[in-house]
Formats: C-alpha cells, sequence, structure tokens
C-alpha cells in the first residue's frame, strides 16, 4: 500500500474505510485496584469503563495464552463493520475469539504493533 497523509488529515482506516475507534490497551505488570477478570483469557482490564479517552489497562497471568506482542506492546482498538472482511489483508495475531458476547475480535500486527479490530453483534 502506498499511502501518505497529510497532518490534518484522519487515517485510511477512518476516513476511507470507515472504522471507529474504540480503545487504546496498555499493558501493565502490577495488579490494579478494581480489576475485572476476564477468566478464558487469564487476564485483568481496568479504565475502559471510566476512561473518557477509552484508555484501558491490561494486566496478563503468565500462562495467558495471548502472544508476547499483545502482553508487551499497547495496541489501538477500531470497531470496524466486518471482521472477517477487516482482516483479509492483514497478518494476524493468533486467532479471531469472542472475549464476552456479542463481541467478536482479531488481532492483527502493522509496522511491529498490534492493532486490535472489533465487531459488535448489535451494531
Amino acid at each position: 500500500m502506498n499511502y501518505k497523509r497529510h497532518e490534518t488529515d484522519l487515517p485510511l482506516a477512518i476516513e476511507e474505510w470507515g472504522w471507529k475507534y474504540h480503545h487504546t490497551g496498555i499493558p501493565v505488570k502490577n495488579s490494579i485496584p478494581g480489576e475485572r477478570y476476564i477468566p478464558h483469557l487469564k487476564f485483568y482490564v481496568k479504565g475502559f469503563d471510566t476512561s473518557p479517552f477509552g484508555i484501558e489497562l491490561m494486566r496478563f497471568e503468565e500462562d495467558c495464552p495471548l502472544d508476547e506482542l499483545i502482553k508487551t506492546k499497547p495496541h489501538v482498538a477500531f470497531v470496524v463493520p466486518n471482521l472477517i472482511e477487516a482482516i483479509k489483508e492483514f497478518k494476524l495475531i493468533g486467532e479471531p475469539n469472542c472475549p464476552m458476547n456479542g463481541v467478536k475480535v482479531a488481532m492483527i500486527k502493522h509496522n511491529g504493533v498490534p492493532i486490535e479490530l472489533m465487531e459488535f453483534d448489535n451494531k
């Protein structure tokens, strides 16, 4: 893809593809008061429901099945209209999964950074 944007342009993912910003996930090492556990993925989250900017702190258990890139690098998440279509052109990190009812997610790798793509059943 030969793409270069001007400083005032929105990213292609938003402007052209219609993706919507959802959150930024930031891996942390220490326990956070009030964090919520996602048992089948073996990690904790905190902040998404209270951050006006969609910042989510993530703490992973030692045996968390997610890729090391996800557990060590921050990621940006976008809501996409069709997850299968959105991931076609990108390198996947692991398999698409359902972290909770009504949500399908896939992680892709772009320039060495994880990007989360999300599809909601009710959107």
